[in-house]
């Protein structure tokens, strides 16, 4: 029988600890963030919504975030140690690596902390970014249904004209 090591025991990163348990509700998260990351985590909050004005504040995972309609734009959230801003999709931190670098510790986390802050401006342009990408899912996405369809609008309408027209 193998041995298993007790939850107690289970060994995790300092900085990988959330601040808080997760919240019921958007507000909730916010009142609970510690003193010493609400000013960062605003200034995350701040700038991504300056740059998604349409897009709603909702909780994805326990963590606060912005989406329009049913996509995820951006999540964020407070650590221990660090603020985390989660670009939740694609290759947008590839395309944007030479920006990022310093803030990038993962395949999809920007790490920051009250001594070394993303820039407004930057955060800004990484939620325009994540606009820009899922709108050209969305696009690509149309685009392959009405491939699938078989024809275009146009082209049914015609089909059904003659179909009427024969019909008489």
């Amino acid at each position: 029988m193998a041995a298993t090591m007790p939850p107690s025991i289970a060994i995790r990163h300092p900085c990988d600890t959330p601040a808080m348990p997760s919240p019921a509700s958007l507000p909730a998260y916010l009142d609970a963030v510690p003193a010493s990351q609400r000013a960062l985590l605003e200034t995350i909050r701040a700038a991504a919504r300056a740059a998604a004005p349409d897009a709603e504040e909702a909780l994805y995972y326990g963590m606060p975030a912005l989406r329009v309609g049913r996509r995820w734009l951006v999540a964020y959230a407070a650590f221990s140690a660090h603020c985390s801003l989660f670009p939740l999709g694609g290759a947008l931190l590839d395309a944007m690596a030479d920006e990022l670098g310093r803030w990038r510790t993962s395949k999809g986390t920007l790490r920051m902390t009250a001594a070394d802050p993303m820039p407004a401006a930057l955060i800004a342009a990484v939620v325009r970014a994540r606009i820009a990408e899922v709108a050209a899912a969305d696009a690509a996405r149309r685009e392959a249904r009405r491939r699938s369809s078989g024809s275009s609008p146009a082209a049914r309408s015609e089909e059904h004209t003659s179909e009427l027209q024969s019909q008489s």
